[in-house]
């Protein structure tokens, strides 16, 4: 399969397959219900409690401090549910949110957290049923 690349940056990580990689994961869409800072690590993070609707509310740490707490909370986020929990310092996450780094920027520090929020009622799922 021949892919063709139109003035790219840099060169991206190996290619990989759907059914190696995205058929493997549950991506889910929730919506942030609770969020704080916590102050306990190195580069203070939210502290988000996410609602996944009947996948449960899980509870994930991000670095999303770009945005002011109170366009955090509410939000739809996009997590993946499946990655099984990540020790942060002394914080546990347990659902990895997902978010995209704005242009121009070297580190993690700018990420981008939202998805549109939808006209209308959503259920968009990406993994194996």
């Amino acid at each position: 399969m021949i892919h063709e690349r139109l003035d790219m940056a840099r060169e991206t990580k190996l290619l990989v397959s759907f059914e190696e990689t995205l058929s493997k994961l549950d991506v889910l869409v929730g919506r942030v219900i609770a969020v704080t800072l916590e102050t306990g690590t190195h580069k203070p993070p939210y502290r988000m409690e996410v609602d996944f609707g009947k996948f449960g509310k899980r509870v994930s740490y991000g670095r999303f401090t770009q945005h002011p707490i109170h366009e955090v909370k509410n939000r739809l986020v996009l997590g993946v549910l499946n990655f099984g929990s990540r020790q942060m310092r002394p914080v546990t996450s347990g659902v990895l949110i997902l978010g995209v780094q704005y242009p121009k920027t070297e580190g993690g520090d700018r990420n981008h957290l939202f998805i549109k929020e939808p006209e209308t009622a959503i259920s968009i799922y990406f993994g194996q049923k």
